[in-house]
């Protein structure tokens, strides 16, 4: 059975997040071209890019793996985040934590409710 990760709410969160990692890191210092801010934008668009991949696979225990492994980016980036933040790097960051923990907590929904229908 395919899914169609257009319409998970969490791939549409995650989508959102990616543009608000390239919003941010836009402001970020030339010298961090190729370090923080290629770091974050890999992180970010490895999120629903992994949630589409596991959409597309045959089965559920595909899909929970590559919902795990977006869940790991989701890590990344908010580590990311804290190094941007401690270096005065991010202005709003309120925003991309809550942005963030809504797709986590989407996430791991979607997760234990997988879980429960195998």
């Amino acid at each position: 059975m395919k899914r169609n990760h257009r319409t998970l709410r969490v791939w549409q969160s995650a989508m959102e997040l990616v543009s608000e990692i390239y919003e941010a890191t836009a402001h970020f210092p030339k010298g961090e071209q190729f370090g923080l801010t290629s770091q974050l934008r890999r992180a970010a668009v490895s999120v629903p890019s992994n949630i589409a991949e596991g959409c597309a696979r045959g089965g559920t225990k595909e899909l929970l793996y590559f919902l795990n492994v977006a869940s790991g980016s989701l890590s990344e980036i908010d580590t990311q985040i804290e190094i941007a933040n401690r270096l005065k790097y991010v202005t709003d960051i309120e925003k991309l934590w809550t942005r963030i923990d809504g797709v986590f907590a989407m996430l791991v929904a979607l997760i234990a409710a997988l879980k429960r229908k195998a």
